[in-house]
């Protein structure tokens, strides 16, 4: 009698040829440093990029914010930006979208229709509202699902800045679902990955840590003095500098409190000092846009302090160069970061950070040699670093430059293509293990 041959199911390509990215919150296309933007923004561009140049097609599924946008945007060669429209194009913010999640998995599996099946090898989601889109779509298409959290409901939680609202049940529910059925999660730090591990219960073996990076090829050390021409800023000031999103979770009243100490106690610092804040109003920051400039009133700073809107959309990042290397010390005063790209952007143009002892931070800045760690957010302790920091700039700011030298987006890409196969071939490998 002839022996029965089992029907084994293809076998799909280790090497990825097309993911699928969700950032559904945010646009890639949008300019960080204001509303929803920020860190993730720059990390989808950076990353998608690279795994371009390594051979694999990255389409991008965002929500369109506009009715102008067109479907479908080419971001560089290999890398295209697909417009999914989910409720009304203006108006809603990231706490409106839960309630659009169908229609905004309703418009990747439309597109991913429109091709012949096995289209996708893998899914990559940003962000919890992007993790229950890819969560579905994984399961329709029969492909894995990596997913980065970037940040985590219950770690917010726990360390919320006066006036923040803790984040909803509904988040820390729907991250939880998605921590359980992705193939892989991303931590960006080992403290991250630990935080899935003691919080979410994640399972060792899907946890993955990929540091992200930071464009060393851009951000690198150069003239502090043309740079302060170019911005107006006087050769002889001393430049204590915030970039980032205005919102009470990145802290930036800190630098205000600890800048107003500094004057308390050298009066004359008044002539030279400069606080410049660069961003824009963000979360629960927008409720309150002007919250800033009244702290600085109140303070009596105001004549010090300088505010700046981030670059606009398309302008070129020179110009945040230029703050990073004119400045004497970045702040990042966070009350929790999963990374701090900031920091690394500056420390990368030889600027050192004094920043918040938390979370990422504690991998970005390495305290004593290429900044300072603050415990607390007191204006006493972080008056005291930011003097010390001023004090020992040249010191710090080699330290800074070797620290950065360490990240880079090429080796963040090859860790998310390394952890890209390892999902595939665990996919491929169940039907097989079940056929036998």
């Amino acid at each position: 009698m002839t022996p029965r041959l089992t029907q084994l199911p293809p076998v799909r390509s280790v090497h990825p040829r097309r993911v699928a990215v969700l950032s559904v919150h945010t646009s890639p296309l949008e300019q960080p440093g204001t509303g929803d933007a920020g860190g993730l923004n720059v990390y989808v561009v950076e990353t998608s990029a690279r795994l371009a140049a390594r051979g694999v097609e990255v389409e991008v599924f965002t929500r369109a914010a506009r009715s102008d946008l067109p479907p479908v945007v080419p971001l560089v060669p290999g890398v295209t930006v697909r417009h999914v429209t989910a409720g009304p194009y203006e108006g809603l913010s990231k706490d409106d979208l839960p309630a659009q999640l169908c229609a905004l998995t309703s418009g990747v599996l439309r597109a991913e229709a429109a091709h012949e099946p096995g289209w996708y090898d893998v899914v990559h989601s940003h962000y919890w509202l992007s993790g229950q889109v890819g969560w579905l779509a994984s399961e329709r298409w029969g492909v894995p699902l990596v997913h980065t959290a970037h940040t985590l409901a219950k770690v917010k939680n726990l360390a919320l800045a006066d006036g923040d609202a803790p984040e909803p049940l509904r988040r820390v529910v729907g991250e939880q679902q998605v921590v359980d059925a992705a193939d892989r999660l991303v931590a960006n730090t080992a403290d991250e990955a630990g935080q899935l591990l003691s919080l979410y219960d994640a399972d060792p073996g899907r946890v993955v840590t990929v540091e992200p990076g930071v464009d060393l090829e851009h951000f690198r050390p150069g003239e502090a003095s043309s740079a302060r021409t170019r911005l107006g800023v006087p050769p002889d000031a001393v430049l204590l500098l915030f970039v980032g999103r205005i919102q009470p979770l990145k802290a930036p009243d800190v630098l205000l409190h600890a800048a107003a100490r500094l004057l308390q106690h050298d009066p004359g610092l008044r002539d030279r000092l400069v606080v410049a804040v660069v961003g824009g109003p963000s979360g629960t920051g927008l409720l309150e846009p002007t919250a800033l400039q009244d702290l600085a009133h109140a303070l009596g700073i105001a004549d010090v302090v300088r505010f700046e809107a981030p670059a606009r959309q398309g302008q070129d990042r020179s110009r945040l160069r230029d703050w990073y290397r004119a400045a004497d010390v970045v702040a990042v005063p966070s009350h929790n970061e999963s990374f701090g790209l900031v920091a690394l952007e500056a420390q990368a143009c030889g600027t050192p950070v004094v920043a918040t002892d938390v979370g990422g931070l504690r991998t970005t800045v390495r305290d004593g040699v290429s900044g300072l760690l603050v415990p607390g957010h007191g204006a006493a302790a972080w008056a005291a670093a930011l003097a010390r920091a001023v004090a020992e700039r040249p010191r710090l700011s080699r330290g800074a430059v070797r620290h950065a030298a360490d990240f880079s987006w090429d080796r963040t890409a090859d860790g998310l293509l390394d952890t890209y196969r390892d999902a595939v071939a665990d996919r491929t490998a169940l039907p097989l293990a079940a056929a036998r």
